[in-house]
């Protein structure tokens, strides 16, 4: 049975092989997934072949999702919205890329819609903290960085109440000072995440369209390679249906100084901070 090594499944349970599994194993999961219409995106083949499989899939997500609408002719209007969704991760999906899309929560909304509600830059007190910080970049000179990190491993990802003073900035375009700061804490930084890949965003590693007009907070929490692709772990605030249990890989080595989505752009992280609880 032929694989597409491009699908998102096959790239998926790839990055799942390491020194010890062989690559056949991974090659014969690949072929049972296949045959049992196994798919990363939430839908299969069969759910797009008809008017009646489409609606019975937005019924199940809506169940899923515990979605109520006011009306039928609400109802019937999301659907509508669902369905050119379901056809935009369709179409994206075949395409030989490095990540790939999928539904989840927000699969009833337009993209305008989605813009609208979760993007938006606001800085408030944090910008006035950031730009009183006159301090040097204090991990200019370190060397020797980790080939992984990933601060998830050690509690990045808990809630924890912190009194932070300041805030110190990572040189701007600079990729290499964003890595060394990466590689010692985690770092807040700034994306453009409009383009409508971002709402649906599933797994891999992203490097899709995007420019560098920032519209959205983010956090860094390790970096790493896969398949010589380099990347940057992010923490999204758009819950754990989201991307990867709520993160996004991005990759970073663009050639680009600004990096990919701006991502070097506005990078800052806390200093002079201690837990309370």
């Amino acid at each position: 049975m032929g694989v597409d090594w491009a699908r998102p499944e096959a790239l998926w349970l790839v990055s799942l092989a390491n020194s010890s599994i062989e690559l056949g194993l991974v090659k014969l999961a690949i072929c049972c997934a296949a045959r049992q219409k196994f798919s990363l995106a939430g839908f299969s083949e069969e759910d797009l072949r008809s008017p009646k499989n489409l609606k019975n899939l937005f019924e199940n997500w809506a169940a899923k999702h515990s979605k109520n609408y006011a009306s039928p002719e609400e109802k019937l209007r999301r659907f509508e919205v669902f369905r050119d969704n379901v056809r935009h991760i369709h179409e994206g999906n075949k395409e030989k890329r490095s990540y790939w899309l999928g539904l989840n929560e927000f699969a009833d909304m337009s993209h305008e819609e989605f813009k609208g509600k979760y993007l938006g830059l606001k800085m408030g007190r944090r910008e006035v903290v950031r730009k009183s910080s006159k301090s040097t970049f204090i991990y200019q000179n370190a060397s020797f960085l980790p080939k992984t990190v990933d601060w998830r491993k050690k509690g990045a990802s808990r809630v924890k109440v912190v009194s932070i003073t300041g805030f110190q900035d990572v040189p701007e375009n600079n990729e290499e000072s964003l890595l060394k700061a990466v590689a010692h804490q985690p770092v807040s930084v700034a994306i453009e995440a409009s383009g409508s890949d971002f709402q649906f965003y599933k797994g891999g590693i992203f490097d899709g369209t995007c420019g560098t007009d920032l519209d959205h907070a983010v956090t860094a929490v390790g970096y790493g390679s896969s398949y010589a692709q380099d990347y940057f772990i992010i923490k999204n605030s758009w819950g754990a249906g989201w991307g990867e249990n709520g993160y996004i890989r991005m990759r970073r080595n663009t050639g680009k100084p600004e990096g990919l989505c701006g991502i070097n752009k506005m990078a800052s992280y806390p200093i002079k901070w201690k837990l309370i609880s």
